[in-house]
């Protein structure tokens, strides 16, 4: 392992396995995680588990030991970025219905069904390829602030939007060869499954997501533009380490070249939204002006 020089580590992760009784074991992750002091958000599913937290170094390796001597998440892969703290203000270990929630008549196992897997190298090479379709597996707002050259643009703010989405819109590409890619991984374990089930031929996922992509020293993050979105206080992190990168965010305001979010002060709005500095300042940090006049009358009220 490469030398630690900050003192905190930000942990991403997941695993597809079936988990007996998900409940019972959300609630001891979390007694465990609260006597450790890590921060972060951990969903536990009968189909596995996802989870992105932070913690010191001693924290984070605690947490790996001990997942690590569980069967079910004994081989577990780990996504680590260092950090100065905390990426995250509170602690949530959640049971869900779904790690991905697509809401499938017939959901898609990624332990019998998935792409296939390809390495950064191998998906940079293929994305150079003329006849290839690049499907941005995220939400319209990861998209907006990063994405790879030449990707499709979901028209979707939840995963569950997906399916009827991709049957609207992407039945010409069924012959064509699909690169799917996401953040971690995890959104495409599914994707890339319920694409074969609909009949797409030809299917492939970044294995590892675009996190693992900009950390390939060969690939140094190339053909990706922009900032990758994440969800901790970070908000958003670098992926292209190559003289290519570009800024392609736009101040949701003026239009100038921004790569930074915020959310609306309105409490009964909260728009994310790209928005520079000068702009923040302008607006006070409303998406709009019948925003700020509505949260001022309540504060008038």
């Amino acid at each position: 392992m490469a030398e630690q020089n900050a003192p905190y580590r930000i942990l991403l992760y997941y695993k597809f396995v079936n988990v007996i009784d998900h409940e019972a074991l959300a609630s001891e992750h979390l007694a465990f995680c609260k006597k450790l002091g890590i921060k972060g958000r951990i969903l536990i599913a009968p189909e596995g588990i996802n989870g992105t937290l932070s913690g010191t170094v001693e924290q984070t390796d605690a947490y790996m030991k001990m997942m690590s001597q569980m069967p079910l998440f004994k081989d577990m892969v780990y996504k680590i970025d260092e950090s100065e703290g905390h990426a995250f203000k509170k602690l949530f270990v959640r049971p869900k219905k779904e790690l991905v929630t697509f809401r499938l008549e017939e959901d898609v196992n990624p332990n019998q069904l998935t792409g296939v897997h390809l390495k950064p190298k191998d998906f940079y090479e293929k994305l150079q390829q003329e006849d290839v379709i690049v499907l941005d597996g995220r939400n319209h707002y990861e998209y907006d602030i990063g994405h790879f050259r030449g990707a499709i643009r979901p028209e979707v703010e939840t995963t569950r939007e997906f399916p009827e989405w991709i049957r609207n819109n992407l039945e010409q590409y069924k012959d064509k060869p699909i690169l799917t890619y996401c953040t971690g991984g995890i959104r495409c374990e599914k994707l890339s499954g319920f694409l074969i089930n609909e009949g797409f031929k030809e299917v492939y996922q970044l294995d590892g997501g675009i996190v693992t992509y900009g950390k390939d020293e060969e690939v140094k993050g190339r053909l990706f533009d922009g900032k990758c979105y994440v969800f901790d206080e970070r908000i958003s992190v670098p992926i292209n380490r190559t003289e290519e990168d570009v800024i392609v965010g736009k101040c949701y305001h003026c239009g100038k070249a921004e790569d930074r979010y915020i959310n609306c002060a309105n409490d009964l709005c909260h728009l994310k939204h790209i928005c520079c500095e000068a702009c923040e300042e302008e607006h006070n940090s409303f998406c709009s002006t019948e925003c700020e006049e509505k949260t001022m009358s309540r504060l008038e009220a």
